[in-house]
């Protein structure tokens, strides 16, 4: 076996496009007897009214709740009385679906799947206890400062005409009036074939996989169902570059730095990702975590992260500080980004993280959940199903030139939004 054939490609990946548009990928991986399922279609939060922000989320929530066929209890116990699980969970722009099994257990899985995702009659026992939770979760959040950071962060990058401004999960006063008919509805109006993916990877033949989800999902239709939206990156920040949110009885302060930054599909996407691991990934949470939180003793912890989706995701700094350390943390994150747009990394910098970027994919290979991960992000994101082959290239072919032409694109330490969460500062 060459180092090919253990790669998913183009010629070991079967693609088939039913009548009704969904794209079914399926990959054998017979070292492993499970299979996994994972999938998604265009129902995320972007396709719902701000004033119901989390209408997406709790629709997804409660698709395992009952259906025409089955009740909450015939559902679950059809995947626990053979050790199979399954959910879902709506992001911004698709509602996605991941679930396990035996491979002899796949018809069974898919099946499932296809009930609860086109059958669901959302029980108001259920629905009421799923909201309660969530309203739950959203008050303690009002207490967690990371959380608190991350959200006024967001709200400043993006206004309040923008999709990004809103967080999936959504917010106490929008969920609080979210009832069975908001859900029903939204059902009806968003979820559909069109644009939808299904992955199937484990011990099962490639061809026996794409007929059970061509028999199961092969006759959906929603002649409702809308185009696909896109999102643009907004013009300029929503609110002021700083937010300074009190949270009482707190003795840590966190820090949330961010600023637009690449779709997944922009050109110069992995020069930005090898970028940003420089910046505040590799190693101890890269040069970010080396000055701020080795060398001066400033953060709990601080890294930066790159969103990469389908839309203008923010590029992020994050940072737990002691109070006293909020404006020297800042000061020095900001430093440590003036660096990395104003001159190349080392090679050293460079060598580094071509070598972590290259040792670290096939590790993600390991498991079918991580193969159909990767297979789902090819075909979403219109990558081609050779992008894992021509994956090592690609990254050797970044040199230092490109990462700084797009650390330079997206980040500047002037221009980021800086969101503080934590007690009053400075007597404020």
């Amino acid at each position: 076996m060459t180092q090919l054939d253990s790669i998913p490609h183009g010629g070991n990946i079967t693609r088939a496009e039913l009548d009704n548009g969904i794209v079914v990928l399926a990959y054998e991986n017979p070292a492993v007897q499970s299979v996994n399922l994972m999938g998604s279609l265009h129902a995320g939060s972007l396709y719902e009214d701000p004033r119901r922000n989390g209408l997406a989320s709790l629709t997804a929530s409660a698709l395992m709740a009952g259906t025409r066929e089955r009740s909450f209890d015939q559902l679950h116990s059809a995947l626990e009385d053979n050790g199979a699980d399954l959910g879902f969970r709506a992001h911004v722009h698709k509602l996605g679906f991941s679930g396990k099994a035996l491979a002899e257990d796949l018809s069974l899985l898919v099946d499932v799947a296809n009930d609860a995702l086109r059958n669901p009659v959302f029980p108001a026992e259920h629905v009421e206890r799923l909201r309660g939770e969530r309203l739950t979760w959203l008050q303690y959040s009002q207490f967690d400062t990371r959380y608190r950071a991350g959200r006024a962060m967001r709200e400043a990058l993006y206004p309040a005409n923008h999709a990004y401004h809103y967080s999936p999960g959504g917010g106490e006063k929008t969920v609080a009036k979210l009832d069975v008919p908001d859900l029903a509805d939204f059902h009806a109006r968003r979820f559909g074939p069109r644009g939808m993916l299904i992955v199937v990877v484990g011990a099962v033949a490639a061809d026996e996989a794409v007929a059970l989800a061509a028999e199961a999902f092969g006759e959906w239709r929603n002649d409702d169902q809308p185009s696909m939206r896109t999102v643009d990156a907004p013009d300029t920040p929503a609110e002021s570059l700083r937010q300074d949110v009190f949270v009482p009885g707190k003795t840590q302060s966190d820090i949330s730095m961010g600023i637009v930054g690449p779709a997944r599909r922009a050109d110069d996407y992995l020069a930005a990702q090898l970028a940003n691991s420089v910046l505040g990934e590799f190693g101890m949470m890269g040069r970010i975590g080396k000055s701020v939180r080795e060398q001066q003793g400033l953060a709990y912890y601080a890294f930066s992260r790159l969103g990469g989706g389908h839309g203008p995701d923010p590029w992020t700094i994050s940072a737990g500080v002691n109070p006293e350390n909020v404006e020297q943390a800042i000061a020095s994150i900001r430093r440590e980004v003036e660096r990395l747009t104003s001159e190349p990394v080392s090679k050293e910098d460079l060598a580094d993280n071509r070598s972590y970027f290259t040792g670290r994919m096939p590790l993600q290979l390991e498991s079918n959940e991580g193969i159909a991960s990767h297979i789902h992000s090819m075909e979403s994101f219109g990558l081609g199903l050779d992008y894992l082959a021509n994956y090592a290239e690609r990254v050797k072919g970044i040199d230092r030139g490109d990462m700084l032409a797009a650390a330079r694109r997206y980040l500047s330490a002037d221009e980021m939004v800086v969101a503080v969460a934590g007690p009053r500062q400075n007597g404020a």
